[in-house]
């Protein structure tokens, strides 16, 4: 039996905010945020399209979660430092 993979990710909204998430298929997830039929944050035409600009994988739901609420729970400038340790330019 194949293992199932989750993952945290994070979107680079239109309006240059931050949007983490989390999912096990992260092609769909992405065409569901940008039908504006995904997150509530995610809905408002002002935000999309959505660019996929990291994601990390988990072998367990709960560790993506945790990840993905640590990210939630920060403020921005946290969240910028993240993303630039794991070399994402904004």
């Amino acid at each position: 039996m194949a293992t199932k993979t989750y993952y945290f990710y994070v979107l680079l909204c239109a309006d240059n905010t931050l949007y983490g998430g989390f999912t096990d298929d992260l092609e769909r997830r992405l065409a569901t945020h940008n039908a504006g039929k995904g997150a509530k944050y995610t809905r408002p035409a002002t935000r999309r399209p959505l660019k996929m600009i990291y994601h990390e994988s988990f072998p367990e739901k709960s560790a993506a979660l945790k990840a993905e609420y640590a990210f939630k729970h920060q403020p921005r400038a946290a969240k910028l430092k993240y993303l630039s340790e794991h070399n994402v330019k904004i």
